[in-house]
Formats: C-alpha cells, structure tokens, sequence
C-alpha cells in the first residue's frame, strides 16, 4: 500500500465502508487518516456501540466521523441514535448525500413525532436523496418535507402509518421510480399517484380490509398484499401483478386493460367470485399463473369455486406456460362436465410447466382425469409437479388416490414428479 500514489490509495479506501474501518484506518498512519476523508459510503452496523465506554455519546462519535469526510454520498445507520443526532449529521453532510437508510426503533415513540427534533422532520436536510430506507417508522403525523425531487427510491419496513401522513409523505416524493412499502399497519385508505412509478411493492398489516386506488401509468410490477377493495388506473404497461390477502376478504378489484402483463398471482383464504372472474378474465394474455385462494363467497360462509371449464379455461388463457394452482381452483376445473365434449382438435399449445397442490381425495376419478388430460392435450408440457398437501381422511379412498397418482407418475415419469 505504502508503493501506491496517492490517488489510487485514496481510491482504495474510497471502498471501505464499516464505520470501524474507517476509525481504525485513522489510527494506522497519517497518510491513511489523511485518505479516509474521501471514502463515499459509511455504515453503522447495529452493535457499533455494544461495547462502548467512552464519555462520548455515539450520537458524537458519529457525528465526528461524519463531518470528517469530504463528500459522503451513501449514509446507513442501523445503531440507537436521537433524533438531535441525526439533526446534527444532516446538517452536516445532508446535501451530498444521495442514499440515506436508518434504523429509527421509534415505534412507541410518540414524542418523537412531535419534537422539532423528531428524526423524521430531520430528513428535509437531504433534500438531494436518490433513495430513502427507513425501518422501525412511526408516522401518525404528516411530516413536514420539502419536495425530495430527486428521490427514485422509497422504502419503509415494519411501520404504524396514518393515512394522511402517507399520502403527505408521497406526495414529497412526485418522481418516485420504486416503492417499498412492508409490514405496515394502521392503514384503511391509500391512494397513490406517482406518475413516473414502476415498481410498487405493498405488504399491509392488519385486518386486510384496507382499500387502495393506484393511479401511475408507468407502473410494470405491482404486489398488494392487504387490501379488500383495489382500482388502479393506467396499467397499460403492467407486466407482474400479485395480490394477496392473508386476513380479509378480497371484495372488489378494478383495473384498466392489462394489455402487457405476463405474471399474475392471487392468493388469499377468501375472494368474492366476481374478483376472480375479473382477474382471470383481465388475466388473458398471462404467461404466468399463479391461484392459491381457498374459499370464495361474498359474505362470511365460506363457499367452493363454481364449476369451470377445462377447455374454455385454456382457451381463454392461449399464452399460459407456468401453471401454479392449488386447492378450490383445482376442484374446480376438475368437475364430472369439465371435459365431456372435448373437441378432438383442442390443444394447449403453450404449457410447459403445471404444479398442482392436492389435498383432499374427494372426486379422486375427476381429478385423475383432469391430470391425465393436462399431459393429453398439452403437447408442449415438460414438468408436472403433484403436491400432495396434509391429505387427511381415515377412508381407505385416502390411500386408494395416492396410489393412482403414483401410477400416474409412474406412467409419465419423464414429465411428472411428487412433492
């Protein structure tokens, strides 16, 4: 190191980025302490001051290895700190940064939202931030932020969130390319529109009856996980759509014509029919299919899925590849109807993978004939996966199904495999 000149041995250290590294490279010599100023990025790891037992609070110690440093662009704190602390450390280097992730562990903090000093309010100091990570967020009060106009990038895990406090905050955030909303509770309306918004990723914590309206037409990947009543707007370029509700009932979901989706997945314990049907309908051209949904109904008794064609099924899905499917939707496509008048020139053409979960022995003879039919018609297919899920039954009818399907694999063991 000692042969390097000097700008490849500040180039060198530029790279370093654990707080600890840097304070022991400031004690090696002056020529490294002198170098350290220069390095871009520095993280905090969560036990940085497990040990400490200086007179120093961490909340200076940082600061001072902070203001030491030319042009810090990526800031990451995962370590308790104040809200005066981080006060004083964007002031220090707020403009320069352009990634900021923190720890904020202020959950049940409600005076920290109300402080001036609240960590929140801090974050208007690095109004150049390009992305913004924050975990461990309580925001029942709208935050006062200047426009973050260059912020591409906002992620929030395992949150108590307002409803207006989030729209106010996404409304500071108009260019927003990505957002990362985790684990967060508390919520019952929210509405976005963010016209430059590609990926939105929402995981809502709760009794899954929160509702959303989405309005961003650049949008290509959108998860929902939560949420009773969806519309989204401007979906025309949407190429992954996943919705989820673990909690509630899924009631209503209204999009615009989703012209270039390739992946869709609905999942959950309970949906109304009528969002299946628009979902499978609005699905059409899908490459991907991914329904693992229990129950529908659109009150509280928890009813079977409807009958469904296999052959309509398919025809209406031309493009499918990947078929995931489990449980109701299964029992479904596999009822006595389903496949009694075949056309004999009916082919699913594109098929390449199926996974079926099965966990029940009921109509045993349907569901044969419905996997047998899978591997007849789809020419193209090259894996079936048969999971066989808790199949409880003390009737021999049990053991007598299990004995079909591993003659089926048998038969077709080139193609078909149990789990």
């Amino acid at each position: 190191m000692d042969s390097l000149p000097d700008a490849i041995f500040q180039y060198v250290l530029s790279h370093m980025s654990n707080a600890r590294d840097v304070a022991v490279c400031n004690c090696v010599s002056k020529r490294w302490k002198y170098s350290t100023p220069y390095i871009k990025s520095l993280y905090f790891p969560r036990n940085s001051f497990d040990n400490h037992s200086g007179g120093l609070s961490p909340d200076i110690i940082i600061w001072r290895i902070i203001s030491s440093i030319v042009h810090l662009e990526e800031l990451v704190v995962y370590s308790p700190f104040s809200g005066a602390g981080l006060a004083s450390w964007l002031s220090s280097v707020g403009p320069s940064l352009r990634r900021l992730e923190l720890r904020m562990d202020n959950l049940v903090d409600l005076q920290a939202c109300q402080d001036s000093h609240s960590k929140l309010e801090c974050l208007k100091s690095a109004a150049n931030l390009e992305s913004l990570k924050l975990w461990g967020v309580l925001m029942t009060h709208s935050p006062r932020w200047d426009v973050f106009q260059k912020l591409r990038n906002l992620e929030i895990v395992g949150a108590k969130l307002d409803d207006p406090a989030l729209n106010t905050a996404l409304r500071a955030c108009p260019n927003l390319s990505n957002l990362l909303l985790l684990g967060c509770e508390g919520l019952t309306s929210v509405s976005i529109e963010l016209k430059h918004l590609e990926q939105c990723k929402l995981d809502f914590y709760g009794l899954g009856n929160c509702s959303l309206m989405i309005n961003s037409p650049n949008i290509q990947l959108l998860e929902v996980q939560g949420c009773s009543w969806i519309r989204a707007c401007g979906t025309s370029s949407l190429r992954s759509l996943s919705i989820s509700n673990n909690a509630g009932r899924v009631y209503m979901v209204d999009f615009d014509q989703l012209v270039s989706l390739e992946s869709l997945s609905i999942r959950g314990v309970q949906w109304c029919w009528d969002a299946i049907s628009k979902m499978l309908e609005l699905g059409s051209e899908v490459k991907h299919l991914y329904m693992k949904v229990e129950f529908t109904g659109d009150f509280d008794a928890l009813e079977p899925f409807p009958e469904i064609d296999f052959v309509e099924f398919f025809n209406n899905h031309p493009k499918l590849q990947k078929f995931d499917i489990h449980g109701a939707m299964f029992a479904a496509l596999c009822q006595k109807n389903s496949l009694k008048n075949v056309d004999p020139d009916f082919v699913i053409s594109c098929l390449e993978e199926v996974s079926v979960s099965v966990r029940s022995p009921l109509n045993a003879e349907q569901k044969m004939n419905t996997l047998e039919s899978l591997i007849k018609y789809g020419k193209n297919l090259k894996t079936m996966v048969i999971k066989i899920l808790r199949m409880k039954s003390s009737h021999s009818s049990a053991d007598d199904f299990f004995d079909e399907i591993c003659k089926f694999r048998y038969w077709n063991r080139k193609i078909v495999r149990i789990e």
